[in-house]
């Protein structure tokens, strides 16, 4: 059983085409637990976004209990755009199924040509750098006023193009894991904790996000501190936990 759904100006016969040819043509882009490829089509360059084969709880959930990633790709995208937040415009969705439930899944967008992400302002000595970060921070509040909570606001999933006069716009993507709610301030701060923020860029997003909040600068930068020592804490134990599984 297929399900597909496309974007009101793109023909569905050419995205099947596409995804038919996925694991033998394109461009591929990653390639880990999911994988993307770039196609060349007449409309322009597409995205192709194949996600991993669900364990059977999964496949049996995401087709009779909760929406697949993909679908919720799609729809979140919809609704980013509708809030007048930038991502990769969506052109569709597959989702492919049997009795027992979802097999595979595609997503669909247009392939944006960015300058960078999130990652390379780590570096220290990344040009305009301090500038960026103060706007990435406007750009996450933006998110936040607009109810929008990204539980994978990490440091590569904010793509950014070059503007004139030093100005730059970001693009969310990686968009499934996404809820649409008020955002409490202890959620506003926590949702900054998985850019692997370095010491120094901490106080430059705390003060920033602390006069768009009208909150004391010098406790939304240590707000964001703890919530990240706290996060490293957790991932550092997660990892130790699963080698030691691993030679167990």
């Amino acid at each position: 059983m297929m399900n597909i759904q496309t974007s009101s100006s793109i023909d569905q016969d050419k995205v099947l085409e596409i995804v038919a040819s996925f694991s033998h043509s394109g461009k591929t882009y990653w390639e880990k637990r999911n994988t993307i490829k770039v196609f060349d089509t007449e409309f322009g360059k597409w995205n192709v976004k194949s996600f991993q084969v669900p364990h059977l709880i999964n496949r049996f959930a995401y087709k009779y209990v909760r929406k697949s990633k993909a679908r919720r790709s799609f729809e979140h995208a919809e609704i980013l755009l509708s809030k007048g937040i930038l991502t990769p415009r969506p052109i569709a969705y597959v989702e492919f199924s049997n009795p027992v439930g979802l097999t595979n899944s595609f997503y669909v967008s247009e392939n944006l040509e960015y300058d960078f992400n999130f990652e390379k302002v780590i570096d220290p000595h990344f040009p305009d750098r301090d500038n960026i970060l103060r706007q990435f921070t406007r750009f996450t509040f933006q998110l936040h006023e607009n109810k929008i909570h990204h539980f994978d606001h990490s440091k590569g999933n904010t793509l950014m193009c070059v503007k004139e006069y030093g100005l730059y716009d970001f693009y969310l993507i990686d968009l499934n894991r996404m809820r649409f709610e008020e955002m409490s301030y202890e959620m506003r701060i926590d949702n900054f904790n998985r850019l692997s923020l370095t010491e120094d860029m901490i106080p430059i997003i705390g003060k920033e996000y602390a006069s768009l909040i009208g909150k004391d600068a010098d406790k939304v930068t240590e707000d964001i501190r703890k919530s990240c020592q706290k996060f490293h804490d957790f991932t550092l134990r997660k990892s130790r936990w699963k080698k030691r599984i691993g030679k167990s």
